[in-house]
């Protein structure tokens, strides 16, 4: 059988095409059952909704674009319960026929491309055709659509994929969409979704990076039907001012650059205005929002010298080339792009940047000419300037007998002095007898062993190097502990103990003070407010994105409030491993996290063993709360095998 099928096969291959070979084989049956079959739409429609609708704000994005690409002056979001029970987002744009509506919701559907070509000529946001589609799967969508010529407009309701109704209805021009219960018939991709809060400033970050990106449009954002921000249609400065705050104005340090490879627009912000985290770092291209690390290590290198260790600087810039010279279809969500030249716009971006630092005398600069510091004028009486002089005393001999018994006598007071100090060095060794040296090993010694020490007698020998780390001596070698990691375990602790007995030590400021913060920080630091009280912060709501607080932690200056609310927020917002933990753990780990970064200083001989003490006061002194080692042991044959 199976030879007169291969000298079938090859007669086929000499005289048919391949479709006729396949014909034949099916029609003779010689081949295996057939296990390749075409998905059916709603299980295909589900994976695309995998890799294009992550959680509540991705589906925000792709609604907020299409009104955009609709050609709206003004644009409404409307958010319930995190985006999972409602998302709903009207706007004033275009409108669809009803033909267009209903073809709206089928897979690789789009307005936007007619040929081949047009994918490498991309202006609008979206061109896929997949963001209706993929929503329709896994939530209840009702649409209300009306073109400005139309009488009437039309409304559509879609189930999981399934069409249920199409009807004519009055409404206003432009588009309405509304999704409710997302994920409703995907319970596990419902389950790892984030808190309420997490998912909210998700949102609000994707509104943000539309509104920013399209000034000339107006925006309104609400939430459980209060109305979070109203944005104003005007220019980004306006913008920006809107969303982040009234501070941000005098912040902001203007780019502008045109080159036929690309146009830079937008803004950089101060370096003194740096923080400690990357929250503010936005690119746009073609008013796109993307993200880019070569670009951001051209910003980044124009900072250099003028921003503290471990700050980052803040920038929204626009970024204009020409459409054909760049690839935006390699990732389903849009944000990343291909450059056909990206070294050339990153050395102009560089060098933009840079510019604009120096032009607005943000960086250091000194002028020889201008400096009115720098004039010197000559004294009335010159007389009184005399030179300095040298005295040598010429009948000086260093074998006299007198000089001789000087240098005795200071022998002698050096040599006492090594015997003291030997003999303090012998008296605080002896604080460690009780640790046993490992037998048949070379290694270090475990580091519960070290636990027995407690580091109580004052006397024990201990040094700092530089402002990182601190180095104390024990019977079997010595123990190097890291300055900023066992700040972090001995913060943690102290403020998780707080905490849990709700014993908050809080320094009442002379006078109040008011800090503007942008709605999303709003947001969340209303959510969070109970929980930053039992850390030691008094604050209360004074008018629209501003509080005012009374009372900040003990351990942090007034100077530093903002930006430990910042470093707190920004963290609470992008540190999802986290989640996982007790909210009351994760804010304690969070403040340990940042107040730790100011560790690193010099330490008086008191100071190193007050916190010598303190980190072996801890439930767990040798880790961090992530688990990085707060300290290692060098043993005596370890330290003698570095001189072999």
């Amino acid at each position: 059988m199976i030879e007169y099928l291969i000298d079938s096969v090859e007669q086929l291959q000499m005289s048919c095409s391949i479709s006729v070979f396949y014909f034949f084989i099916c029609e003779r049956k010689y081949s295996m059952a057939d296990i390749i079959r075409l998905l059916p739409d709603n299980i295909a429609n589900q994976i695309a909704a995998g890799e294009v609708i992550q959680r509540p704000a991705s589906a925000v994005k792709e609604l907020l674009e299409n009104a955009v690409d609709a050609g709206a002056t003004l644009i409404k979001l409307f958010i319930k319960d995190a985006g999972k029970q409602l998302i709903m987002i009207s706007d004033n744009g275009s409108g669809m026929s009803d033909t267009d509506a209903r073809m709206s919701f089928e897979r690789h559907a789009t307005s936007k491309l007619k040929t081949a070509d047009d994918l490498f000529n991309i202006t609008t946001k979206g061109f896929r055709g997949e963001a209706l589609a993929s929503i329709a799967a896994i939530a209840q969508v009702e649409l209300k659509s009306k073109q400005a010529e139309a009488k009437v407009g039309t409304r559509l309701q879609i189930s999981g994929s399934e069409f249920e109704f199409q009807e004519p209805v009055a409404c206003s021009d432009g588009t309405s969409i509304a999704v409710k219960n997302l994920f409703y018939n995907t319970p596990a991709r419902r389950n790892f979704l984030k808190s309420n809060s997490v998912e909210t400033s998700h949102i609000l970050e994707e509104f943000q990076r539309v509104a920013l990106a399209h000034p000339e449009i107006s925006f309104s954002y609400f939430i459980d039907d209060n109305e979070i921000m109203k944005l104003e249609s005007g220019n980004l400065r306006k913008r920006l001012v809107a969303i982040l705050g009234n501070s941000y104005n005098e912040k902001l340090v203007p780019l502008e650059l045109e080159s036929t490879i690309v146009t830079i627009s937008g803004f950089v912000v101060k370096p003194e205005f740096s923080r400690k985290t990357r929250g503010e770092q936005y690119f746009f291209l073609n008013n796109r929002f993307i993200k880019n690390s070569y670009l951001h290590h051209a910003v980044q290198g124009a900072y250099a010298d003028l921003l503290p260790d471990g700050s980052h600087p803040s920038y929204f810039i626009n970024l204009t080339v020409n459409p054909q010279s760049i690839d935006v279809n390699i990732h389903p969500t849009k944000t990343e792009v291909k450059f056909e030249d990206e070294k050339s716009i990153y050395a102009i971006l560089r060098s933009c940047v840079k510019q604009s630092l120096g032009k607005y005398n943000v960086a250091p600069s000194l002028s020889f000419e201008n400096e009115s510091s720098l004039e010197f004028t000559n004294p009335p009486k010159a007389e009184f300037i005399k030179a300095p002089t040298i005295k040598i005393d010429t009948t000086y001999n260093p074998f006299s007998s007198s000089n001789a018994s000087k240098m005795h006598r200071h022998s002698n007071f050096e040599q006492e002095g090594s015997e003291r100090e030997q003999n303090n060095i012998r008296h605080a060794a002896s604080i460690y007898e009780g640790l046993p040296e490992r037998e048949g090993e070379k290694q270090q010694l475990p580091v519960e062993q070290v636990e027995q020490e407690k580091f109580e007698n004052p006397t024990t020998p201990a040094f700092q190097i530089g402002t990182q780390f601190i180095i104390t001596k024990i019977k079997s070698g010595m123990v190097i502990i890291d300055q900023q990691l066992a700040a972090e375990r001995i913060l943690f602790e102290k403020h998780l103990k707080n905490i849990r007995s709700q014993n908050n030590v809080s320094q009442q400021l002379l006078f109040p003070q008011t800090i503007d913060l942008s709605p999303s920080e709003f947001v969340m630091l209303t959510e969070f407010m109970s929980d930053l009280k039992l850390l030691g912060f008094e604050m209360e709501e004074f008018g629209q994105n501003t509080f005012v607080i009374r009372g900040i932690p003990s351990n942090i200056n007034e100077s530093e409030v903002l930006q430990t609310l910042h470093y707190l927020l920004e963290n609470i917002r992008n540190g999802e491993s986290d989640i996982s933990l007790v909210k009351n753990e994760r804010m304690a780990r969070l403040m340990a996290q940042n107040l730790s970064l100011k560790s690193k200083r010099a330490l008086s001989q008191i100071e190193i063993q007050s916190f010598i003490n303190d980190l072996f006061s801890c439930e767990n002194p040798f880790y961090t709360p992530t688990g990085k080692s707060t300290l290692v042991n060098l043993s005596l044959d370890e330290i003698a095998t570095k001189f072999k």
